[in-house]
């Protein structure tokens, strides 16, 4: 399957001291997003009131996290119009502190994320005369709860128009887009994964455009639940106390995982260490990774995890880019690290994650990144020789590393990424 071409980098013919001494900024998939995110105008329910209901405005849906499409390679966007039947004229009337004050948990209300401001587009929403573009919003159409039938309505009508949700993993749209449903989907998990507060077990209600999650102190539903009941208490909406609606923990804010991701050279930087998990198909390998755990910098996580999956010791590491990761909520932290002279010896008796692990000459790996790159479940490419060395897609951060290393000179005396 042909790869998309990675994104641009921001501002990639700017000089500046930085370029010049480490060459250009390298962007991977998932990133380089074109919206504006305006992160400050989210709890702004006039802000949202118009952008939701501009002629510019794009519509992303997702069911069950899969993007809406229709051509190749592309996101499909719907308006106001095709959502309206789910979302209604204008969710954004009420401002955050009268929707957390007349919360009921029992209103089912469907998932939306305001993804950003598009500012190419000249025509879009003018908002204090200083915010311009066309607003972009996620909406989550899983038929679920008291909106179910609605959704599945508005999922028919789409398909008869020639629409589809995408499936499995989404890797091959265009760039731009893959950045925009990268925040789509990782906003709407989260949203989906975390319906109740984790002090005290209450619902939690959506707030600041999706990207924040409240424990409101009332629930309406409490005194509608009251109605026949023989006992003498007075019926009140109040929920019992919890630590989160008190100081500055007061919201529950969407979750994201450091994950350490590294290309190890050898001592004499003639080789590359590589290593493969045993579901993965023969001849495949890529650089070896793992999670950052609490309280441990990103060069000790890089450190720790060399040498307990392969029993490498490393000595300097540096960070190369970083990628963000979707599935579910990860950022991929790239890096390089250099194998301390005598801490080489392949060992994988401490953590059994690996499969194999070995050392691999430059030679060998810049013929693989050559001919023999693909996603884990496509076959390899045109000239690729059964047996040969198989690397991870363009689109992985692990092929940037591997290729920084072994062909852009990352090592070198003018080294750069």
């Amino acid at each position: 399957m042909p790869q998309p071409a990675l994104p641009e980098p921001k501002f990639p013919e700017l000089d500046s001291m930085l370029s010049r001494k480490f060459g250009r900024e390298v962007a991977n998939y998932f990133s380089g997003s074109p919206l504006n995110r305006v992160g400050f105008l989210r709890p702004d329910h006039v802000f949202l009131s118009q952008a939701i209901r501009h002629p510019t405005t794009s519509f992303l849906l997702c069911n069950s996290l899969q993007p809406l499409t229709k051509e190749s390679k592309k996101l499909a966007y719907v308006s106001h119009a095709d959502i309206q039947p789910l979302i209604g004229d204008n969710p954004y009337e009420k401002s955050e502190n009268e929707l957390i004050e007349q919360y009921n948990s029992e209103v089912s209300v469907p998932q939306m994320i305001f993804l950003g401001l598009d500012e190419r587009h000249k025509d879009g929403l003018v908002y204090k005369e200083q915010y311009k573009g066309a607003p972009f919003f996620a909406v989550d159409v899983t038929p679920k709860g008291s909106h179910a039938e609605i959704a599945k309505k508005i999922i028919s009508d789409l398909e008869s128009r020639g629409y589809s949700f995408a499936q499995g993993r989404v890797m091959d749209i265009e760039a731009s887009e893959a950045a925009i449903y990268a925040e789509a989907r990782q906003l709407l998990d989260w949203n989906a994964r975390n319906p109740f507060c984790a002090q005290c077990g209450s619902p939690t209600l959506s707030v600041n455009a999706g990207f924040k999650r409240a424990c409101p102190p009332k629930d309406s539903r409490r005194l509608a639940g009251s109605i026949g009941s023989t006992t003498s208490a007075v019926p009140t909406p109040d929920r019992p106390p919890c630590s989160t609606r008190t100081g500055i923990s007061n919201l529950s804010f969407p979750r994201t995982d450091p994950t350490v991701i590294m290309a190890v050279v050898s001592a004499d930087g003639t080789r590359i260490l590589l290593g493969r998990q045993k579901k993965w198909p023969r001849y495949w390998y890529s650089t070896l990774a793992g999670f950052c755990e609490p309280a441990e910098s990103v060069e000790e996580a890089v450190r720790r995890e060399v040498w307990e999956e392969a029993g490498i010791t490393l000595g300097r590491v540096v960070i190369h880019s970083t990628q963000p990761w979707p599935y579910p909520a990860n950022l991929m932290i790239g890096a390089v690290g250099q194998a301390a002279p005598g801490g080489e010896t392949v060992d994988l008796g401490n953590d059994p994650e690996l499969e194999d692990a070995r050392w691999v000459p430059f030679e060998e790996a810049r013929e693989a990144l050559r001919v023999g790159t693909s996603g884990l479940g496509d076959p390899a490419p045109e000239g690729y020789r059964e047996g040969d060395l198989r690397l991870p897609p363009s689109t992985a951060i692990a092929h940037q590393l591997i290729n920084a290393v072994v062909n852009k000179g990352f090592l070198g005396a003018d080294s750069k990424i």
